[in-house]
């Protein structure tokens, strides 16, 4: 008898961590995939040892592997995490902003080229020759604004 239900505990076990894992993926966050997978593994245990797994040690197997994998989660995605940028410095634009660079295309109509690092940027400015050197000043989106680096004249 007891080990019809040493049998019905490790198929109930697997039947909680699978549902605990089917609820992961409804449920947002990682919340139930670390209860799940301790569920299948003591599961998987009281299968293999039958009566002298008994359901105390099942039930404590259960929370010592729970809290286990969730440290092992919490590194494996803590290593994961994307680092906040300093402020002013959320996209690449920003990043420019301060640097010289040399007019790939003149600025007609306030309106030129740049060639900085792999791309082509469209700058804003006042009107200037191909191959003037300007500086950038500012970003709005993915324009950048630019003034003469040299005065007129110089």
């Amino acid at each position: 008898m007891s080990a019809v239900l040493a049998d019905v505990g490790a198929y109930g076990w697997w039947i909680a961590g699978m549902a605990l894992l089917v609820l992961e993926i409804v449920v947002p966050g990682v919340y139930l995939l670390f209860p799940g997978l301790a569920a299948l593994v003591v599961g998987t245990n009281a299968l293999l040892l039958g009566d002298s797994f008994g359901w105390q040690q099942q039930v404590i197997a259960f929370v010592v592997v729970s809290l286990a994998a969730v440290l092992v989660g919490r590194r494996w995605y803590g290593a994961k995490t994307v680092r906040a940028e300093p402020l002013g410095q959320s996209n690449r634009a920003d990043r420019l902003v301060g640097t010289t660079a040399t007019l790939s295309e003149a600025i007609v109509g306030h309106r030129g080229k740049v060639a900085i690092e792999d791309g082509w940027w469209i700058v804003e400015g006042p009107d200037l020759p191909q191959n003037a050197r300007v500086r950038i000043t500012g970003a709005r989106g993915a324009v950048l604004m630019v003034e003469p680096l040299d005065p007129p004249g110089a």
